[in-house]
């Protein structure tokens, strides 16, 4: 076990020390911040803030009702104009960003107009002035149904089984499946490079013949691919905690962030299929690595099975119309497709335990099954410099021998 964690550490040094991985890896939250900063920047320095503007001919809004808000929210101010020249003067004199028209009618036609310039003005406009609206509305009944009235509804979505919920508040949650999904193959796409040239290095220096008289082919890639995943974890540790830093800086000035919570059920499955997933593709991209002598070749075998991974893709309007079908469940038992499958349907429907975990004994056996293979491929074509192995001698080189 110690020669595993040797291989495991020196292949780890020598990815983590390149420059290529450096600019992968920091480039990421680099891009995050800039456009975080200066979304937040425009987001204060810009004309957010100016007040609202409306021309009431229903009599509606009284500007002294005063609508709930929640601690430390702050609403735009309102501005009320007598005739609708007056206040599209205010518009073009950029006193206000946006003014509404209430209709005589609205009452009963509940129609109204809104007025602005090219720039759009900001959701918040929109929404404080409904504010506004809501609570005038609601002043009208009695005071205990006031507070009701203005807070409006929230449609929570609860599972069957009560195992998952989300509403308006943490639709974010809802979403969360399927960034997994596409983060996940953006991981594989951003370390195929390294994969397949896992034992590239040693058969190029010809120093394999020195390894081979301490260690087992099976040591080697076994070590290699411990390496490999170790790196491909430190990228996501830290692309997950500029996320979550993102967060927790953006939920000062956007509220619908503040509302974000941890699915821990669905990290914790993440985690577990995410594992065995990238060793499955390490096994398989180690063998191919191993049997073929020139990268670009390498690269068109990975490049047609990496199709296999991105089958879930395939099907997306199905997750929507029956997240249950029989080819959904099939895939989610497929290992190359299993780990996307499985959270996309998370998505959209609950996955039965027996599933998830039939799913993920197989997806495990699988990539124990790739490790073993890419070794016994590795051992036969270790010292066939400038040769490749055909798929028979690919196929032999698996079977068990007598």
């Amino acid at each position: 076990m110690r020669k595993y964690w040797l291989l495991a550490r020196h292949e780890y040094r020598k990815l983590v020390s390149k420059r290529s991985f450096l600019v992968g890896t920091l480039g990421f939250p680099l891009i995050l911040g800039i456009i975080m900063a200066a979304g937040i920047y425009f987001s204060i320095e810009g004309d957010q803030h100016r007040p609202i503007g409306f021309v009431d001919h229903a009599g509606v809004i009284n500007t002294a009702v005063v609508p709930l808000t929640d601690e430390g929210e702050e609403l735009l101010p309102l501005r009320p104009f007598p005739t609708e020249d007056a206040a599209r003067q205010a518009l073009t004199d950029q006193e206000i960003q946006v003014y509404f028209v209430i209709p005589a009618d609205y009452r009963h036609s509940l129609q109204m107009d809104a007025y602005y310039w090219q720039d759009a003005p900001s959701e918040s406009a929109f929404q404080d002035f409904n504010a506004y609206l809501r609570a005038n509305l609601a002043s009208d009944y009695p005071d205990r149904l006031q507070p009701r009235l203005q807070e409006g509804s929230d449609l929570t979505v609860r599972a069957a089984d009560g195992s998952r919920e989300f509403n308006s508040r943490n639709v974010f949650n809802f979403f969360v499946p399927f960034f997994a999904a596409f983060f996940f193959i953006f991981v594989v796409m951003s370390s195929s490079g390294y994969l397949l040239q896992v034992v590239t290095d040693e058969k190029e220096n010809r120093t394999v013949e020195i390894m081979m008289t301490t260690v087992s082919p099976g040591q080697l890639i076994g070590g290699k691919a411990l390496g490999l995943l170790a790196v491909s974890l430190t990228q996501v540790a830290i692309w997950v905690l500029t996320g979550i830093v993102a967060v927790l800086i953006g939920r000062i000035f956007i509220e619908a962030l503040r509302f974000i919570t941890v699915p821990w059920s669905l990290l914790v499955v993440i985690i577990l299929f995410f594992i065995p997933a990238y060793a499955l593709i390490a096994g398989i991209m180690t063998a191919i690595g191993s049997a073929v002598t020139e990268l670009t070749q390498a690269q068109q075998i990975a490049g047609i099975l990496n199709l296999l991974f991105l089958l879930p893709f395939f099907f997306a309007a199905l997750f929507l119309a029956n997240p249950n079908s029989p080819i959904l469940l099939f895939l989610t038992f497929f290992p190359t497709s299993s780990f996307i499958t499985v959270m996309m349907r998370w998505g959209m429907s609950t996955v039965p335990l027996w599933q998830m975990a039939l799913s993920w004994l197989i997806l495990v056996a699988s990539a124990l099954g790739s490790v073993w293979v890419a070794a016994r491929v590795f051992h036969t074509g270790m010292l066939r410099y400038g040769q490749s192995l055909s798929l028979k001698e690919a196929f032999t080189a698996v079977r068990p021998r007598s």
